[in-house]
């Protein structure tokens, strides 16, 4: 079982069907480096050991059967975010420390019903608010790059999970970028899709109108064997889009001549470190010898999407948030006084400082007096953006540049002031006010931490997005590098 752990997900799938190893044995391996990995790396919130082996073991049944999919037996982590049955399910918050859903997550189901085993509930920032997994009530996740630096967030434990090889794969949520900021950070692979591509069912809501669930993998083939089996109609989300699910492994390979590829004028501005700039430079250069042609394009509305957003998920936030309450789950004060003081003190108890300060700014645009100045103001730009990047479609296939301005930074480096931190997520949001899917890959180094190569195409062009940063995975080997320590 030598270095089986830096194995993609595809190769491992191909190994258990081939009897190279068992499930239970990939299980066992990968619990084992979780174990070892936690007191430094924190990536886990929950790991659940028992239900994974129990899984493995029945997964090992169906293959000796010659039964089950392709990713039948395969070991991933979910982000804590998605609802699973019996297990507990936190989102990173006191507030649902001891929460126990009673069903899956849709996402969560299609996957187990895939023959996927689940290793446990990976970190995460408080209810997905945070850039860099440092405000879940279970302490920061650590970078497997350098363990003084984020891994960025608010999927910062599927990341460090993914990047560290401590799962072959992990679920992610991205709501203005956070699958593809932590995996620009950790230098792994990170796919959102277009909104109601993934059943949004079971995944506990921060923004419902930007939130949209995706996964992290190592390559780009791996993230099209997930996609293929997350996606598609669920009626139990009114967002969900009742449209096919292609092959997205089919047309992995499709050739890129003639490709056209748009570089985000607004991207490449003076808040882009240098080296980064150079490391997405040289990125594209390998698409123009695949055969595609470049072109600057400008959408002059996209530098409005950093306040646009944190106008309209603050005020989504306030709303969905209203559920935790010390009512019916969740945390509960002790021995309140009266009904006011219960509210009042639980929720005071159980949210952390972030979340407090988007549910009071979302409560604050929302308010008589202000919800035409700030919100229906903000949604109105967001129309401005979607409408930029419609635009640019006509012109080109792909859009692409920088995931985030710089490398991974230091823990506590911006936990003081909010607005640097909010502004980490300049180049992913645009993406998620409207709707559509958005890829980072990793496409270089910089002083030994990992670069991210941002991809953007047209609605439901997944497949589209996965062919091209396939091609260029197969050219490079930024994504088979592994940190060190965890090689």
């Amino acid at each position: 079982m030598s270095n089986v752990h830096t194995k993609t997900l595809a190769q491992l799938a191909a190994g258990l069907r081939a009897k190279e190893f068992s499930s239970a044995e990939l299980t066992r391996l990968f619990l084992d480096r979780i174990e070892a990995s936690q007191p430094v790396l924190n990536a886990f919130i929950s790991v659940t050991r028992e239900q994974a082996l129990a899984a493995a073991e029945a997964a090992d049944r169906e293959l000796a059967a010659s039964r089950g999919g392709t990713l039948t037996g395969v070991p991933i982590a979910h982000k804590d975010i998605f609802c699973t049955a019996g297990v507990r399910t936190t989102c990173g918050s006191r507030m649902l420390d001891n929460f126990v859903s009673p069903y899956d997550a849709t996402l969560v189901a299609k996957l187990k019903a895939a023959g996927v085993v689940m290793l446990g509930k990976a970190n995460m920032d408080e209810f997905a608010m945070g850039s860099s997994n440092e405000t879940s009530y279970y302490g920061p996740v650590r970078n497997p790059w350098n363990t003084d630096l984020v891994p960025g967030g608010s999927s910062g434990g599927s990341a460090a999970a993914v990047a560290a090889r401590l799962a072959p794969a992990a679920t992610a949520t991205d709501t203005g970028g956070s699958i593809r900021q932590p995996a620009a950070l950790c230098g792994v692979t990170g796919l959102k899709p277009t909104y109601g591509r993934v059943s949004r069912y079971g995944m506990i809501a921060f923004a419902s109108s930007l939130d949209q669930g995706g996964i992290i993998t190592t390559t780009a083939q791996d993230a099209a064997l997930i996609l293929r089996e997350m996606a598609g109609f669920d009626a139990n989300d009114s967002t969900s889009v009742d449209t096919p699910v292609p092959d997205y492994a089919a047309s992995l390979n499709a050739p890129l001549a003639g490709l056209k590829i748009g570089l985000l004028k607004e991207f490449f501005d003076k808040g882009l470190d240098p080296e980064n700039e150079r490391r997405i430079r040289e990125a594209l250069a390998t698409y123009e010898k695949l055969g595609a042609t470049l072109r600057e394009v400008s959408l002059p509305n996209l530098p409005l999407s950093v306040p646009a957003y944190y106008v309209v998920a603050p005020a989504e936030c306030s709303s969905n948030l209203a559920r935790f309450d010390g009512v019916r789950f969740g945390h509960r004060c002790k021995e309140p006084r009266d009904l006011l003081d219960l509210y009042k003190r639980s929720r005071g108890e159980g949210f952390g400082a972030e979340v407090k300060r988007r549910i009071m700014t979302g409560t604050y645009v929302l308010s008589a007096g202000y919800y035409d100045a700030y919100y229906l103001k903000a949604q109105k730009v967001r129309q401005l953006i979607t409408t930029d990047f419609t635009r640019a479609f006509g012109e080109v296939d792909v859009l692409m540049g920088p995931t985030t301005p710089t490398t991974a930074f230091a823990i506590g480096a911006k936990t003081s002031d909010p607005i640097t931190m909010y502004l980490n997520d300049i180049y992913t949001i645009g993406a998620n006010l409207a709707g559509l899917p958005a890829m980072s890959i990793p496409c270089g180094f910089v002083q030994g931490l990992p670069v991210g190569l941002q991809l953007v195409g047209p609605h439901f062009s997944e497949a589209k997005l996965l062919n091209v940063a396939h091609l260029y995975q197969r050219e490079t080997e930024w994504h088979t590098r592994v940190p060190e320590r965890y090689a």
